[in-house]
């Protein structure tokens, strides 16, 4: 055999090894989310089952399994998975706490070096064997990357920690981080750092928060760059291979919704930001909120994908918001492809604070979700709903407001969307042979209100966001979590990219409440994120009803929905199987406390056909207990008000992070994953949490 026919034939079996796997979070480093496999497809998906289920054991993952070559890798709050794609059979477990909630992500290795699975850890980022689950030979130390080097500032003290997968061009691994959000403004960097995938060196850096004499640090004040937390990448990155361009989501600058010590635009918080892969160098970047003060930080997967426009084809690059608008761009000059201005927009009537005169907007397409609100579109079609939704909003005394309207001191208002979306971390899949993007969102509001705080001890004076529901307060039955406008609560919505126009609107979940009172087709809240398959398919799971659904990718029409364990709260996947059939897989238990939880995360595998009863396997860790019912009320003993202050934050509320009872052992990788996720408490504020949850809220 030729030299020539042997090269030719390894790329025919990289080319099918890529097609009949899910390698990537997104399927391809462009985060594209489309599978060519069309094996299940519009003809059959009603035959469509399930066929495995593995329990990981714990909950509260949000986890993107990936497969490549014959294996399935996962992430759970209790370590990293590799299972047989076929059965769910465990073939090795990494045990590990403050594991990323998203996913991982694969290295094929290289320079002699054997594949590795990288993931978030307590104390960095773990670089694992991909055959054996044990740590790297080679990398940083004994296989563990200390994240925490060169992002601290002057705060020796301050957290990161990696909650999405990293990135991988050649030999690069990017990474962005969760370093907090919300007050004290001050806090770790969140750069953008390479690192190489062998010995786990720094290969470059990107300040999201310019230091003096780099371009951008003039949109900040003297000195507002130090130790500046937020303006981070939280959620995924995506990678145009070819180019050689990483594409970067930056959230918003520190603290979320009071900036008196930011004054400026902030570069690069809430930025779109195209980097050199290679060097970490930048090459374009778009703003798209200015001086955020509602943190509508984006955080989903940039898209990648060509747009056919007046006849010719477009590389570009599409981002996700919360505000659910959907801003697209030449992903190579960063050009906006349907046009995008600048709007004036409501001014701060608070002390200190200096808003931005105005806000970008896309052109083209539309907002995806609800951004306006007038009181006449309270609930109104269930009388008990639609009395408490009344209730809620005049004892409150809600003002509606356009979007991007800063809060007022002590006047409750009312805006479009939420904190949860609009768009959320999901972002968009796409089916290039249609030309369309899919997105799911949210039509929730948020209300609130600023308020005055002195410090007793120095006097000074600051303004925080409160109100009855806390400082993130949506605008629903926090209860129920049934929203307090009529529906669609929650829709998927197809974008056609060759006019920038909505080719179709479909309501995705629904109300159990309400449907048992004759309300349908409501829609309901979602977290997660949709694929697309040359079947002709969409697949999605992220709402809060615990089912599986898929959607025909042209019309919008549902064909298909199974009950899950639990809530989907993150992205499916689809690949082959070596016997063949093509499987669809989604995790279900997790949604980082919005929506509730379950006592395990479920990985959930679906296939065609008339099959026995699927197979239920469980990791060696024991499952926590049933989740409690009825309200929480926290007993008074030592400890108490610490809880109230961690457990109770923007992530969840104390139902949600109580709502089941735990070992010791449960309620310390409870907190640990808390801290990860931003929770603010010192180490023997955390031991103290624990000891008041074991002995109040113990198995």
């Amino acid at each position: 055999m030729n030299s020539r026919r042997i090269l030719l034939l390894a790329a025919c079996a990289s080319s099918l090894f890529a097609q009949a796997d899910w390698p990537v979070y997104g399927h391809d480093p462009g985060a594209a989310r489309f599978s060519p496999l069309q094996q299940i497809n519009r003809g059959n998906v009603e035959r469509l089952q399930r066929a495995w289920t593995f329990h990981t054991g714990k909950a509260g993952s949000e986890g993107i399994p990936i497969v490549v070559g014959g294996v399935m890798y996962v992430t759970a709050t209790n370590g990293i998975f590799a299972l047989e794609p076929e059965t769910g059979r465990q073939l090795w477990h990494y045990e590990a706490t403050q594991v990323g909630l998203r996913g991982l992500a694969y290295w094929p290795g290289g320079k002699g070096t054997h594949a590795r699975v990288f993931a978030g850890v307590k104390g960095g980022m773990v670089a694992l064997d991909a055959a054996t689950g044990k740590p790297a030979p080679g990398f940083a130390k004994e296989g563990l990357l200390d994240l925490k080097e060169g992002v601290l500032g002057d705060l020796p003290d301050a957290k990161i920690s990696l909650q999405s997968p990293p990135s991988i061009y050649k030999d690069v691994v990017i990474t962005g981080s969760a370093n907090g959000e919300g007050s004290p403004s001050k806090g770790a960097y969140g750069d953008i750092r390479g690192w190489d995938a062998n010995s786990g060196k720094l290969l470059w850096s990107f300040h999201t928060v310019p230091r003096p004499g780099e371009p951008g640090v003039e949109t900040w004040p003297a000195d507002g760059w130090r130790n500046r937390s937020g303006t981070n990448a939280w959620g995924f990155l995506t990678v145009d291979v070819n180019r050689g361009i990483v594409y970067v989501p930056i959230g918003s600058p520190t603290s979320d919704f009071y900036g008196a010590d930011r004054h400026g635009d902030g570069l690069y918080g809430n930025s779109l930001v195209a980097l050199d892969a290679a060097t970490g160098k930048l090459k374009w970047y778009q703003q798209l909120v200015h001086h955020d003060l509602w943190d509508f930080d984006p955080a989903a997967p940039p898209i990648l994908f060509d747009a056919s426009i007046g006849g010719r084809s477009i590389p570009a690059v599409a981002q996700v918001t919360k505000m659910g608008l959907l801003f697209a761009f030449d992903r190579v000059t960063g050009k906006p492809l349907y046009g995008m201005e600048e709007r004036k927009v409501a001014q701060t009537t608070i002390p200190g604070e200096k808003t931005a005169p105005t806000q970008p907007y896309p052109l083209k397409p539309p907002p995806l979700s609800r951004v306006e609100f007038a009181r006449e579109e309270i609930y109104n079609l269930t009388p008990e709903h639609a009395g408490f939704c009344r209730d809620l909003f005049e004892r409150n005394q809600m003002r509606p407001v356009p979007l991007y309207t800063p809060f007022e001191l002590d006047q409750n208002v009312l805006m479009f969307p939420s904190t949860l979306g609009g768009g959320s971390w999901g972002g968009a899949s796409s089916d290039p042979t249609l030309g369309y993007l899919y997105v799911n969102v949210n039509n929730l509001g948020q209300w609130g209100h600023m308020e005055k705080k002195t410090d007793p001890a120095t006097g000074a004076v600051t303004y925080i966001r409160t109100s009855e529901y806390g400082a993130y307060a949506r605008f629903w039955n926090r209860d129920t979590r049934i929203p307090c406008t009529n529906p669609p609560f929650g829709e998927l919505v197809a974008i056609d990219t060759r006019t920038g126009d909505i080719a179709w609107r479909s309501p995705l979940g629904t109300i159990p409440a309400l449907e048992a009172l004759g309300v349908h087709n409501t829609g309901a809240a979602n977290l997660g994120g949709s694929i697309a398959t040359a079947g002709g398919l969409v697949f999605i799971a992220a709402t809060n009803d615990s089912r599986f659904r898929a959607f025909d990718a042209k019309t919008g029409r549902k064909l298909w929905e199974q009950p899950l364990d639990a809530n989907g709260h993150t992205m499916p996947i689809t690949y082959l199987g070596k016997d063949g059939k093509q499987y669809v897989t989604i995790m279900a238990g997790g949604g980082g406390g919005f929506f509730g939880g379950t006592p395990a995360d479920s990985v959930m595998t679906f296939a065609l056909g008339q099959a026995p009863a699927p197979a239920i396997l469980e990791s060696k860790v024991e499952p926590a207990s049933a989740p409690r019912k009825g309200p929480i009320v926290l007993p008074d003993a030592p400890g108490k008000a610490l809880v109230q202050r961690t457990c109770g934050g923007p992530c969840h509320n104390l139902d949600t992070a109580l709502g089941m009872r735990r070992n010791r052992a449960g309620w310390a990788a409870m907190v640990d994953s808390m801290i990860a996720r931003g929770a603010n408490a010192k180490e023997a504020e955390a031991k103290a949490i624990v000891e008041y949850l074991t002995a109040q809220f113990g198995k």
